[in-house]
């Protein structure tokens, strides 16, 4: 079994404006800083066109529920990894070193009119007897979250 997650982010740029944000590794760093990580590394190879991303980051767990810490810890590492075959699709790796489980997905870049919509499609799948789905919503959640503070993050981004 896996729990889908899929979220939209919508700007108000186009798509080769969002596409180089997305490639600048200040608004990457920025964005592990609104999602409260408390050390990260951000690494961007290529440019616009193409680029391979990897974000490693430590977040804490303190809004995490009892029953999931114990699997985790007090703080858990996460590295995100994307690789964009063009400005506009990219698929997606999110793991937790250490611990049983993946997250594999795209992020699609449409635009309509001059306003940009990201589309981040992922697929949880945790390998643990019996708490496997709780786990896989719980992570589901705090990836809805961290996605929504990216987004705040993007539009702030691009109205400066």
């Amino acid at each position: 079994m896996a729990t889908r997650l899929v979220h939209e982010m919508t700007y108000d740029a186009p798509a080769i404006e969002v596409a180089a944000m997305l490639s600048d590794p200040v608004f990457r760093e920025t964005v592990c800083r609104n999602q409260r990580a408390t050390s990260y590394t951000v690494e961007i190879e290529g440019n616009v066109d193409a680029k391979a991303v990897r974000i490693e980051m430590e977040q804490p767990t303190d809004k995490v529920p009892a029953f999931a810490k114990k699997f985790i810890g007090a703080t858990t590492t996460i590295v995100q990894t994307e690789t964009w075959a063009s400005p506009l699709t990219a698929t997606i790796t999110v793991g937790i070193p250490g611990k049983p489980g993946e997250i594999n997905g795209t992020a699609t870049l449409v635009e309509t009119d001059g306003v940009t919509k990201e589309t981040v499609e992922l697929e949880i799948k945790v390998k643990i007897p019996l708490v496997a789905g709780k786990i896989e919503e719980l992570l589901a959640k705090l990836l809805g979250s961290a996605l929504r503070a990216e987004e705040r993050t993007g539009k702030e981004w691009l109205a400066s």
